[in-house]
């Protein structure tokens, strides 16, 4: 192959990889549960009666903290410790302990959304749903790497169709936005990560599995 058209190719795959590079940053599964309660707050403010704009920030600054930043820095943690060898998990074994982590955070988040009164019921199986996919991706990550990115963003898909029907709202534009936010995500990761076919699919199939499983018990 002639080397000028090398040298195009590898600036086509660089155009490429760089914008994937940041979606997959963007849209990691650490933030959707915080970009999911923001949804929450846009589309159905009515679920949160006489919460304060400031009560509200303090709320996402709380679902921030828990569902993301703590399990960032276990995480950080971890490779600072020498127990995994960089903070991307690119390995099976390097996620068994993140998932264990994230999975109590998770519960956590549903064990409070138990007890509140002033934001929305259908939290209450979206955490249950979000802990028992990573539940799910510890046991299949025995077998291969399952995408977690996926698993995110099917469980964001599965959340907001779920929401429309509870709340029996015409959310059309939402749902296809996000759909289209989910394959830009997982098209992203197949470029710049090493996952096969069979672990996008299946992490994407978790996370709508996950949910379904979640609001028919809790809801």
């Amino acid at each position: 192959m002639p080397e000028s058209q090398v040298s195009t190719i590898q600036k086509t795959s660089l155009a490429l990889r760089i914008p994937a590079q940041i979606i997959s940053y963007v849209f990691h599964p650490l933030f959707l549960p915080t970009y999911l309660f923001i949804f929450l707050i846009r589309w159905v403010p009515f679920d949160f009666p006489n919460v304060t704009d400031w009560a509200l920030k303090l709320k996402i600054f709380t679902v921030f903290y828990i569902t993301g930043f703590f399990p960032a820095f276990a995480v950080f943690l971890l490779w600072r410790l020498k127990f995994s060898e960089n903070i991307y998990l690119r390995t099976q074994k390097e996620r068994i302990v993140p998932y264990v982590i994230i999975m109590f955070f998770y519960w956590w988040m549903y064990y409070l959304s138990r007890n509140f009164t002033d934001q929305p019921a259908v939290l209450k199986f979206f955490y249950m749903g979000i802990m028992l996919a990573s539940v799910f991706g510890l046991i299949l990550n025995n077998y291969y790497k399952i995408s977690m990115h996926a698993m995110g963003m099917g469980g964001i898909v599965a959340a907001i169709i779920l929401f429309s029907f509870y709340y029996r709202i015409p959310m059309g534009v939402q749902i296809s936005a996000v759909l289209f936010i989910a394959g830009t995500v997982c098209t992203s990761r197949f470029l710049v990560s090493d996952h096969t076919n069979k672990e996008m699919y299946a992490g994407f199939f978790v996370g709508i599995f996950s949910q379904l499983i979640a609001y028919i018990f809790v809801m």
